[in-house]
């Protein structure tokens, strides 16, 4: 096999839905600034590369932004991260619309490059749609034109995650879960499930 596509392979096998973090170590504004480098080298619809982003590693914004982010809809015990184990900062993804209404697939594809490439520097990131979008504008106190995409946390992952086959049947249950031990499983379908004959 080719050495970049099983170093890509490893690279997607490790970027998991990181939400717990070692809140001790912080994340530097030049390594969040690498980050949203990798962007500029993503497709874009139409070329028009309307996505920005907004740095968040201020502890009263930190803080701030937190109780507006909804964590794990699948863990209905579970409120988000506890004190010590929250994010390091966060990157909240901007459509421009000067740029137009829609940003197509953008948003997606840089996600992931920003996440593959946290994931190399021993980063995990966790990509969140779920959150109060008036209120998240009105705190980072940005321009209308600026309208939020997502919120992606990242921080040194303090947790262990695994995947594990699905069973192929239609009505597998593809929900995330942790064990008592603290372990989070991520159920992923097999890839015979994926080609349409």
């Amino acid at each position: 096999m080719n050495n970049k596509f099983e170093s890509l392979r490893h690279l997607l096998e490790l970027d998991r839905s990181v939400r717990r973090y070692d809140e001790s170590r912080e994340i530097s504004i030049p390594t969040l600034e690498r980050l949203i480098d990798l962007t500029r080298y993503c497709a874009s619809g139409r070329n028009m590369q309307p996505l920005r982003y907004r740095m968040v590693v201020r502890e009263d914004e930190k803080r701030e932004l937190f109780p507006l982010l909804a964590w794990a809809g699948y863990l209905k015990d579970w409120n988000g991260p506890e004190e010590g184990e929250r994010p390091a900062a966060y990157l909240v993804q901007f459509l421009d619309t000067r740029y137009g209404e829609n940003c197509l697939c953008d948003d997606g594809l840089q996600l992931q490059a920003i996440t593959l490439g946290a994931c190399a520097l021993g980063i995990g990131g966790c990509i969140i749609k779920a959150f109060n979008q008036p209120k998240v504008k009105n705190l980072l106190g940005l321009d209308d034109h600026l309208v939020p995409r997502y919120v992606l946390a990242l921080g040194y992952p303090a947790e262990t995650i695994e995947i594990e086959d699905m069973s192929g049947l239609p009505d597998a249950d593809c929900k995330y879960y942790r064990t008592p031990d603290g372990v989070h499983h991520v159920p992923k379908r097999p890839l015979s499930e994926l080609i349409v004959e």
